[in-house]
């Protein structure tokens, strides 16, 4: 078995670069990435992908995937949960968590490339995206996981995918921010998400049976800064067995024998949001082995069968092994982005509103 052992300053570029390729060679000539040549594409994965694009240089390619979702968005801000061959190709439900990521993707974008006129022309998508959103969110602070396609609620929450709203939160107040744009409902629902997800779990799987057994219910909480530092620590030392292979990675569900990689690479950058900077360099180096030979990851391992499954080595697994591979070396300028929480000060926004409003009082 082969290790691979990062560090800062460290960042693999010959080993992850034919990776970078081979998710530039899977997007499509209108800018959507698919999992896989001849798949369907996802908002959610599609923006993992870009993400990963971004760190690989790969900018036009990045920015043609977020035009992307700009070309296709609903007329409420919403997407729909799959796409094959740039039509939808779903029941007709769209995913609240799928609807954000446009966020966080667009900010790991700029953290990037610092390109403003970029953020300027994708604004009304991603504010289109983030009411959408915030429009489902309850009088206790969860917001319901989809809606069905005639737009009626879907009236539950997921922990992982509201997490995961919490990091897009983030993002698009920090936009928002760096765009003069004044948006203090959405840091006022982040702040009732986080709330909810800290202090009411009775507000998450109501009505179907409890997702505690994934492993992303887990470490997203952490991820996604939920659950912060030394708490963040302990969450996660709590269910540690259950969930990791020693010398393979993460499983995906604790009671079925198969370890993914993505969700491997996403518990790296959980543990380096927890400041445990060893165990995520030691999890980053178990995942070499499942390398294919043109840079793509397959997507887990089957331990009980001995065999990798599913035949299948999606774009998104790749990008999560970039954004991890990232965070290890501080190699991009948005290495920090799933580590560490970082809002920016909007006071002088609030402040800019309160006196143009003055002016017509």
């Amino acid at each position: 078995m082969s290790e691979l052992l990062l560090g800062p300053g460290l960042f693999p570029n010959a080993l992850l670069r034919p990776t970078v390729e081979f998710i530039q060679r899977s997007q499509l000539s209108d800018g959507c990435i698919p999992w896989f040549s001849g798949g369907h594409a996802d908002p959610w994965d599609h923006v993992e992908a870009a993400m990963g694009l971004a760190i690989g240089g790969e900018y036009d390619a990045a920015a043609a995937a977020y035009r992307w979702l700009k070309n296709v968005q609903l007329p409420d801000g919403s997407w729909w949960a799959s796409y094959q061959d740039g039509v939808a190709a779903t029941d007709g439900h769209r995913e609240t968590n799928f609807v954000a990521y446009i966020a966080t993707g667009l900010w790991h974008f700029y953290l990037i490339t610092r390109d403003r006129a970029f953020l300027l022309e994708m604004w009304s998508c991603l504010e289109g995206a983030i009411d959408f959103v915030l429009a489902q969110q309850s009088r206790y602070g969860d917001i319901n996981w989809a809606v069905d396609h005639c737009g009626q609620p879907l009236d539950d929450a997921l922990r992982t995918g509201c997490c995961s709203i919490f990091k897009s939160l983030e993002c698009a107040s920090n936009i928002a921010v760096t765009l003069g744009e004044h948006r203090p409902g959405w840091r006022a629902a982040r702040t009732q998400l986080g709330r909810a997800l800290r202090e009411h779990p009775e507000r998450f799987d109501r009505t179907w049976d409890s997702k505690a057994r994934y492993s992303m219910d887990w470490f997203y909480p952490v991820l996604t800064g939920v659950i912060p530092g030394a708490k963040g620590l302990a969450h996660l030392q709590a269910r540690w067995r259950e969930f990791v292979e020693p010398g393979l990675g993460c499983r995906c569900v604790a009671d079925q024998p198969w370890v993914t990689v993505a969700e491997s690479s996403e518990l790296c950058l959980a543990l380096l949001a927890a400041g445990d900077h060893a165990r995520a360099v030691q999890v980053f180096s178990w995942l070499d082995q499942w390398r294919g030979q043109g840079g793509e990851y397959w997507t887990g391992y089957q331990l009980a069968e001995d065999l990798l499954w599913p035949d299948q080595r999606p774009t998104w697994t790749a990008a999560a092994v970039l954004l991890a591979a990232d965070a290890l070396t501080e190699y991009s300028p948005a290495c920090r982005l799933f580590t560490s929480t970082n809002l920016l000060d909007d006071s002088a926004i609030c402040a800019s509103s309160r006196s143009s409003e003055s002016r017509f009082l």
